[in-house]
């Protein structure tokens, strides 16, 4: 894990996309430098003072060449953008058939849970050849959860979900490092991702401290604060039922539609003026203050669950 590479070890199936697309736009900056800079060192010796360079009869233009050094760097960066775009398609959409973790960055550590309700700090364990994907957002200031060894690097917003996905291919640990300055302590907020035979994965999962999964501390939490009051279907409350709301279309009284990701759950919980539901009035309290981001997700994860649920069913 420690020994110095010029490149980290490709260990993650769009690592070699990465590297390929870097080592190919390093390949074109070389080769327009050489055709801007060695003509220039050519004109600076040959058409130097003083030299025998005939000067008589200076051209007065090529359109040929012209319309060649506009064209071909043209349809060069045409290509490259294109490339760049299916390799950020790719690393940007996770796979739905995903181990889903939980990430709360705060200064200066990253917390982590799995589905199953394990936790982990500073470290994430997870399953070779399996996709994961990791739902992060910040307690404090932005952070940044970089694995070089993945080529996955994306910024930890607070008041905001960020995705980034992965499927390792090589067994080990590799270095995770916090990519954004963070405060004074910036340089500490360090970890390790193992990765992990599946077999090895699952029995480690399932050993040592292990509480209740994601989607049952959510429907605990649900209940606790007070949310399952208004919002289930035997409320006397008059206020939008959640089952089988999330990612679905909701009609706002401005007259806008808002769909029901974890962005408008979050927003709906702690800035519920924000986005009102139409037909409905701003009844609701902010929890600001009263919830923390760990539990914002796992109420979130709840949701999805009985996303093709009924309220009668609840």
């Amino acid at each position: 894990m420690d020994r110095f590479h010029i490149f980290p070890p490709e260990a993650s199936s769009g690592a070699a996309q990465v590297d390929w697309l870097y080592f190919g736009l390093s390949a074109m900056m070389i080769f327009f430098s050489l055709i801007v800079f060695l003509p220039i060192i050519y004109f600076c010796i040959r058409y130097r003072r003083g030299s025998s360079a005939d000067r008589s009869n200076p051209s007065s233009g090529n359109n040929l060449l012209e319309s060649g050094w506009t064209l071909f760097p043209l349809f060069v960066s045409l290509g490259f953008f294109s490339w760049g775009a299916v390799v950020y398609y790719h690393l940007e959409r996770p796979p739905r058939d995903s181990v889903q973790v939980q990430v709360v960055a705060r200064q200066w550590m990253w917390k982590l849970e799995h589905a199953v309700g394990k936790k982990e700090i500073n470290e994430l364990h997870v399953p070779l050849g399996q996709n994961v994907t990791l739902t992060m957002t910040s307690q404090d200031v932005i952070h940044s959860f970089f694995v070089p060894a993945f080529r996955v690097k994306q910024d930890v917003v607070p008041g905001k979900y960020t995705t980034e996905w992965f499927r390792a291919t090589q067994l080990g640990e590799f270095h995770l490092f916090c990519a954004e300055y963070c405060g004074t302590n910036h340089s500490h907020m360090v970890g390790r991702v193992i990765v992990m035979r599946p077999a090895d994965y699952q029995h480690w999962l399932t050993t040592g401290e292990v509480g209740p999964s994601i989607v049952q501390e959510g429907r605990r939490l649900f209940r606790e604060k007070g949310c399952s009051g208004c919002h289930e279907g035997k409320s006397v409350v008059h206020a939008p039922p959640l089952a089988g709301v999330y990612g679905k279309q909701v009609p706002l009284n401005s007259g806008e539609i808002a769909v029901a990701d974890d962005q408008y759950i979050r927003d709906s919980i702690l800035l519920p003026g924000k986005q009102i539901s139409a037909g409905y009035d701003n009844l609701m309290p902010s929890f600001t203050g009263h919830i923390s981001e760990s539990e914002i997700m796992k109420i979130i994860a709840y949701l999805k669950s009985i996303g093709e649920e009924s309220p009668s069913e609840l």
